[in-house]
């Protein structure tokens, strides 16, 4: 994530993107000269609002692929807000920072389209691409050796994975074993309020 990008995390006052050097961690106000004083209270719409920005920069997508998963996700049946974090967090770019192959998920989305890795033993160049139950992730034999995945085997050991993923770090395969439950989610927005944002 840029330098700038991180004023989002500081205007939410929440850190949304990966790194470890993220300042809303020690300055959890937005940013201006005016501070901590800066905070204003939002209106319905603008909490609304807020909410959807910042699913948005969570998986880092422009305003119409987000609300096109909003409108596939309205088509199927049950809690919709469920089911568009399920959309979301089964890209597969997603699924491979979850995954600890890549630190970011701008990391990830950027290996997948440089063909690094194989779903069912096919080239997958597509970070949008949506996964499904039982599907197979692999990293292509001939990008196994390189500087990134240094070290590896180590890092995925004290990765916390969601549930809905199965890693064996000895071969670096991974299988999507269900569909993501609420406990999966990084809750850092309310999918609720982006559903009725949305639905007006």
């Amino acid at each position: 994530m840029k330098r700038n990008s991180h004023k989002a995390c500081r205007r939410y006052g929440i850190k949304l993107c990966q790194s470890n050097k993220c300042p809303v961690q020690r300055r959890n106000y937005p940013p201006g000269v005016h501070g901590p004083k800066g905070t204003r209270r939002l209106t319905e719409y603008g909490t609304q609002l807020a909410e959807k920005q910042k699913a948005k920069i969570v998986y880092g997508l422009r305003e119409r692929p987000f609300r096109n998963y909003y409108l596939k996700a309205i088509k199927q049946t049950g809690d919709t807000g469920l089911i568009l974090q399920q959309l979301l967090e089964m890209r597969l770019d997603n699924a491979i920072f979850r995954l600890g192959f890549a630190k970011t998920r701008a990391a990830a989305r950027q290996m997948v389209s440089h063909n690094f890795f194989l779903i069912n033993g096919k080239t997958v160049n597509i970070p949008s691409c949506q996964l499904k139950i039982k599907d197979e992730i692999t990293i292509k034999p001939t990008k196994t050796n390189k500087k990134v995945f240094l070290g590896l085997e180590e890092k995925q050991t004290k990765q916390k994975l969601p549930s809905w993923l199965n890693l064996d770090t000895a071969t670096k395969t991974a299988k999507v074993m269900t569909k993501p439950s609420v406990d999966d989610f990084e809750h850092l927005f309310n999918p609720r309020l982006i559903v009725e944002y949305y639905s007006k």
